[in-house]
């Protein structure tokens, strides 16, 4: 079974894309995962790279932004690719297949309020929002 579950906050706004002839959204990001244990009362993070596809992809373009928290259910994949030169790269990412706001949205003061885009439902006796 290949599933992962993360919950971090983004490094910066989400890269979106299309793929060649404009049919297919695609959209990166890394997500900083804070470790369950600090060592000597700093906090170590993860840096895990994260392509959203299709209708999910635009979504994350769209309402994700730096800094925010969010949570991202997904699968580890793994590729490799030779450059122009003949040399081998390697790269370990997680293909989002649900992604979730992990906080209430926050209005220019920082206080919490509720006006989610369309699409959103709640997720039942939960305060996150799903995407579906």
């Amino acid at each position: 079974m290949n599933k992962v579950v993360l919950m971090g906050r983004l490094t910066k706004d989400p890269d979106l894309r299309y793929t060649s002839g404009n049919t297919t959204a695609v959209a990166s990001f890394t997500l900083a995962v804070n470790r369950r244990f600090a060592k000597e009362g700093q906090q170590q993070a993860d840096f895990i790279n994260v392509v959203a596809w299709d209708k999910s992809a635009e979504f994350c373009g769209k309402y994700f932004t730096k800094g925010m928290q969010i949570v991202v259910v997904g699968r580890i994949q793994s590729r490799t690719w030779d450059d122009n030169e003949g040399k081998r790269h390697y790269l370990t990412e997680v293909v989002a297949e649900e992604t979730y706001f992990a906080e209430a949205k926050r209005d220019q003061k920082g206080e919490a309020y509720e006006d989610y885009p369309e699409g959103y439902t709640p997720l039942p006796d939960d305060d996150r929002k799903t995407w579906r």
